[in-house]
């Protein structure tokens, strides 16, 4: 147990340290953990709500700042190029992002095309029937690319490495909202750049 807990506090520290210098990305990462406890509220008594809130809000956001707002150049603070991040990244790196992203984007055009979804669904007869099916579709997505994640861990790492890493992306909402709570006050004082210090990680 000890190990296991020990291994977590690594990944979440340099999912942190590298991922997570500005304080724009900080600020959307509390926007989006707070909508994802919202989906995770919402699970099991409207799962197609908490699919359409994980995706359309806390998603967007959360991947809205990594891509258009963290510092993509050499890492002075952890003597790092952006290269090396991606390659050593657990979990999904931008490059695999993309792809989840473009297969998320997909599926509304699927479901414009082929309304059964291959034989899932009955064929919508209106508006709310197409979010309804568009929204399971989602859901299905989102476990499948935590699950496919994980066993592809267990695959080239080992298997802890991918237990760990499925433990610290379904308890990421919590630790973000009391990693990143300060991050809009620091905006708003100026700070766009987290000074990084070790203190910030726990």
């Amino acid at each position: 147990m000890h190990s296991f807990l020990r291994a977590l506090q690594i990944q979440r520290w340099d999912d942190h340290r590298y991922y997570h210098h500005s304080r724009i990305n900080q600020s959307l990462h509390l926007l989006s953990a707070l909508s994802f406890l919202t989906s995770y509220a919402l699970l099991f008594s409207d799962p197609v709500g908490a699919a359409l809130v994980g995706w359309l809000v806390a998603m967007v956001s959360r991947q809205a700042g990594h891509f258009f707002f963290e510092p993509k150049g050499y890492d002075e603070v952890n003597q790092a190029t952006h290269e090396y991040k991606e390659e050593i990244k657990v979990g999904y790196n931008l490059q695999r992002k993309i792809v989840l992203l473009a297969i998320w984007g997909a599926a509304p055009l699927i479901l414009f095309f082929d309304p059964t979804c291959f034989g899932a669904f009955e064929p919508h007869a209106n508006r709310d029937q197409f979010i309804n099916h568009m929204g399971w579709m989602w859901l299905v997505l989102g476990v499948g690319g935590v699950f496919f994640r994980t066993f592809h861990l267990f695959i080239i790492k080992d298997v802890q490495t991918g237990c760990v890493w499925f433990t610290k992306i379904l308890t990421d909402p919590f630790h973000d909202v009391m990693l990143y709570w300060r991050a809009p006050i620091a905006l708003l004082k100026g700070e766009l750049i987290d000074p990084m210090s070790e203190k910030t990680a726990h």
